[in-house]
């Protein structure tokens, strides 16, 4: 399980280097179409979301230079306006 987890992660952030961001909903339907849901959970609004083992993982590898936009569901590269933390204003 570990090797998939490394190898979606690995997925994630090519897609966010190629395009500059990740949407979350991107990952999930990224997830069920491999038939990967091990690595979603449902959210308390009924929503599939990233499992927390998958972002606990991507966050890991990205602590110092990606943002969450929490009013988009997107991952994005830090700029130099984003205050200290994971979330970015947005």
């Amino acid at each position: 399980m570990k090797n998939k987890l490394l190898q979606i992660v690995d997925w994630m952030l090519t897609i966010l280097n190629k395009d500059g961001c990740l949407y979350q909903d991107d990952v999930v339907d990224f997830l069920v179409k491999q038939n990967l849901e091990e690595f979603t959970r449902e959210n308390s609004d009924g929503n599939l979301v990233l499992g927390k083992k998958l972002l606990s993982e991507f966050e890991k590898q990205t602590k110092d230079n990606v943002v969450w936009v929490r009013s988009e569901f997107y991952w994005r590269f830090r700029v130099k306006e984003d205050e200290p933390g994971r979330i970015a204003r947005g």
